[in-house]
């Protein structure tokens, strides 16, 4: 007779069984750190938003960028170009991690799998809505160029978080993970997406507050 996994556990001697084994008999969450798509996600994953952030700010103390690119809305276009590439590598990366890793056998379940379309499903909705409501310029980083708004967004999906767009991409891998497997390496590289977001806003969130309310400021006085 075969048992299944945990289901006869009067056959194993658990004195004499380390707990690394247990989880591995048990289909405990097991990652293949030998594998090259794992850690070239992960250099992707803290590359971009050191990079995108690193060349926004030097754009917005030397306009080099826009000299290059023969104006400020040229450059941001060209900066936004990259930095949906370099994305689009990423997200390539994460894919192929999701299919070559091991999953979390014990909850490979329907139940898991449909959570996981779930917050794929709600990440997406945050994302492109939150691109829709700022725009290209608004989206790549077109306040470094200059190219400002008349106003901060308030609106949908910023009415119900702050930076929908990192957050909703934060989801989109979390519930990618849990689709695809779940993944036990997706969850971890969504954990490490979400810690270089997590910097990146404290390193962008400043400068957001110093341009928006001066710009109002401006506006206010135009409409007095």
């Amino acid at each position: 007779m075969v048992h299944g996994c945990c289901e006869s556990f009067s056959l194993l001697d658990f004195s004499k069984m380390e707990l690394p084994a247990f989880l591995l008999v048990c289909g405990g969450p097991q990652v293949d750190w030998s594998d090259r798509n794992l850690a070239l996600a992960a250099t992707n994953i803290m590359f971009n938003p050191l990079f995108w952030n690193i060349m926004a700010r030097f754009e917005f103390k030397t306009k080099t960028i826009s000299k290059l690119c023969g104006g400020p809305r040229m450059g941001c276009v060209f900066l936004g170009a990259t930095i949906f590439f370099l994305s689009a590598v990423r997200g390539r990366r994460y894919q192929l991690v999701l299919y070559h890793q091991p999953v979390w056998t014990a909850f490979q379940t329907p139940l898991v799998h449909y959570v996981g379309v779930a917050i794929t499903a709600l990440g997406l909705i945050f994302t492109l809505s939150s691109f829709f409501t700022l725009g290209f310029y608004g989206t790549f980083l077109g306040d470094y160029f200059g190219i400002v708004m008349e106003h901060r967004v308030t609106g949908f999906p910023f009415n119900l978080m702050e930076n929908p767009m990192y957050w909703g991409t934060t989801m989109e891998y979390l519930g990618y993970a849990l689709w695809y497997g779940p993944s036990p390496a997706g969850l971890l590289l969504t954990v490490l997406l979400a810690i270089c977001y997590k910097i990146a806003i404290v390193i962008e969130g400043p400068h957001t507050d110093e341009v928006y309310p001066e710009h109002d400021k401006i506006e206010d006085k135009k409409h007095q």
